[in-house]
């Protein structure tokens, strides 16, 4: 499939093999070295809690210390791997990021990103790798079937072998950039690389992303990810796990109508949608459209409000996503957070953020911040409404108050129903 796409896009851009300079890969993460245990599986639940609980210093990027720790992290993972699958385990000579094995194929060369390791394996560019933690986990070993080289993003990992020239339709010995998790190489693409900068990606989640070059930690917070970016450019993050999915739900329950004619409907409806929360009266579409972006609005707010408590206070927004073709939203979140939304003329911001590395690997620049001023150009801002930031004041505080309230409810339901799937479950197999 990279094969086809590569011969594809050479085609279409009416270009030759030896026109191309360089090449760089982003990834999601966290892939093991078996049949993929993508960064969406979840099994690996219950061995984040226990590397959540291990208290080791580590875990200071995951809220200063007090967690949560993903079930998409490298190390919880390879811990399910060394129970569940014990044999394969073993017989693994390395476990990394699909990233790292797809630069393997290309070039011949094994080694880990900075950025990956230090966002999702609790890497650090001065500590070094985590050794404490996986002794207190009984994986030491683990140390030894990861990358020992850990390049950082940018650097030339090796240049295309014969053979993976010939299936991408390149010319061999054609550099190959490292690079990383594709929300943070999307940084990059938006232009996001100065302390104080966020980068706010939005799709079915939503994802916050801060440049910082102090140390930052803090409950409700990740990182900082030292030296992610580059040296001395750090990463703090957080995030909303589910936004534009719940805006499509809503969309087909509401019988699919146009998201503009939602957003048209919606834009008439006075902030705070007329109160609708919970008791939800004979309302329009419109409120209901509304309602939810607004609370998808509050829950960003929230993360920035918690990021300022952890010491980073974000002074730009760079968004990239499928929610920016909706001018309403962004609006929504310019006047909500009371800071101006910039957007960039290049909407593929991981795609943009490839080829920054590819041309830094080149020699096109001499460093990522070079090549990010050069080739990443802002197309518009979406400045906030004092007086409607005002107005919603009194929402955004009812906003916060609303989970705590209702967390021992949610919670409680959640383990009624489990219990019941899983007494089902245990009928089903007796019978």
């Amino acid at each position: 499939a990279m094969g086809e796409a590569s011969r594809a896009a050479l085609a279409a851009a009416k270009v030759k093999p030896h026109q191309i300079e360089a090449l760089s890969l982003d990834t999601t993460n966290c892939t093991a070295l078996r049949p993929c245990l993508l960064w969406m599986d979840m099994r690996s639940a219950a061995q984040a809690a226990r590397v959540a609980a291990s208290g080791d210093s580590a875990l200071i990027v995951n809220g200063g210390g007090k967690g949560p720790v993903s079930a998409e992290w490298m190390v919880p993972k390879a811990l399910w791997l060394k129970e569940e699958e014990p044999e394969v385990y073993a017989a693994a000579t390395y476990i990394c990021e699909y990233q790292d094995f797809i630069n393997f194929r290309l070039t011949g060369c094994m080694c880990a990103s900075v950025n990956n390791v230090s966002a999702r394996w609790h890497y650090d560019t001065q500590r070094g790798w985590p050794d404490t933690l996986l002794q207190h986990l009984g994986m030491p070993e683990l140390l030894e079937k990861w990358p020992q080289d850990v390049l950082p993003l940018a650097e030339v990992v090796g240049g295309l072998t014969q053979e993976a020239a010939e299936h991408l339709g390149l010319a061999p010995g054609t550099p190959v950039a490292q690079g990383g998790v594709d929300a943070q190489i999307g940084m990059l693409g938006l232009g996001v690389i100065d302390p104080g900068s966020l980068a706010l990606l939005m799709g079915s989640s939503h994802l916050h992303l801060g440049v910082t070059d102090q140390m930052l930690h803090g409950s409700g917070m990740f990182g900082t990810y030292r030296d992610g970016l580059c040296p001395g450019i750090s990463v703090v993050e957080g995030g909303q796990t589910s936004t534009g999915s719940a805006v499509a739900w809503l969309h087909r329950l509401l019988g699919s109508p146009g998201y503009a004619e939602l957003d048209k409907e919606a834009a008439g409806v006075p902030p705070g949608a007329e109160g609708l929360c919970s008791n939800v009266p004979p309302l329009p579409k419109g409120h209901m459209h509304r309602a939810l972006l607004e609370s998808i609005c509050f829950g960003t707010e929230l993360v920035l409000e918690t990021m300022r408590d952890n010491g980073f206070h974000p002074a730009s927004i760079t968004c990239a996503g499928g929610p920016t073709r909706s001018d309403f939203w962004l609006q929504l979140h310019a006047d909500i957070s009371n800071i101006p939304l910039r957007l960039t003329e290049v909407a593929e911001a991981p795609a943009l953020g490839s080829a920054i590395l590819a041309a830094v690997a080149a020699g096109w620049y001499p460093s990522i911040p070079d090549a990010v001023r050069g080739m990443v150009h802002i197309a518009r801002t979406v400045q906030p409404n004092p007086a409607v930031h005002e107005a919603y004041r009194e929402s955004y505080a009812a906003y916060k108050e609303l989970y705590p309230a209702l967390r021992p409810t949610f919670h409680a339901a959640a383990a009624r129903d489990s219990a019941r799937r899983q007494a089902q479950k245990g009928a089903r197999a007796s019978a």
